[in-house]
């Protein structure tokens, strides 16, 4: 399964494209999906984003639920009936379309956010706010031994 790590920041250009970052790129390329398939986070204002891994969670999710309960309806049509797939340019660059710039109040520049199977697309300052907080929730679980083979003492 691809893998996406790491942060970047990228500048919009004047016809609302910016540069998917290169090791993103090549995750995306050997998952093996054409474009990218974002939704909005249901979490925070940022989008996630991600190829064959990402639809492949969503999917697993679902299936936990019978197709016509009212869970399987607010997820499918949180996670699928909401989610647009951007057409990726020969460039490595996407068009932030209406939906993401609506939900993460993206204008000038954009961070993209590796979370293992997915990445998520952030406006920079709203990205470094919920980074100090989840540094400090990533902490308490850790130190709490919350974490599956985490010790008492935080190490994995």
């Amino acid at each position: 399964m691809a893998s996406f790590v790491s942060h970047f920041t990228n500048r919009v250009d004047a016809k609302g494209r910016v540069s998917i970052p290169a090791p993103f790129r090549a995750a995306l390329a050997k998952d093996g999906f054409e474009g990218l398939y974002c939704f909005p986070s249901p979490f925070q204002g940022a989008v996630d984003a991600g190829g064959n891994g990402l639809t492949a969670e969503i999917q697993k999710r679902l299936d936990a639920f019978s197709t016509l309960s009212m869970e399987y309806d607010a997820l499918s049509t949180a996670l699928y009936g909401a989610s647009e797939t951007l057409k990726i340019d020969r460039d490595g660059r996407i068009v932030l379309s209406d939906m993401i710039r609506n939900h993460t109040g993206i204008d000038g520049e954009v961070t993209f956010v590796g979370q293992g199977f997915k990445f998520q697309i952030w406006e920079p300052t709203k990205f470094g706010k919920h980074r100090d907080e989840a540094m400090k929730r990533a902490l308490a679980v850790l130190s709490s031994g919350g974490v599956p083979g985490a010790t008492a003492g935080g190490a994995l």
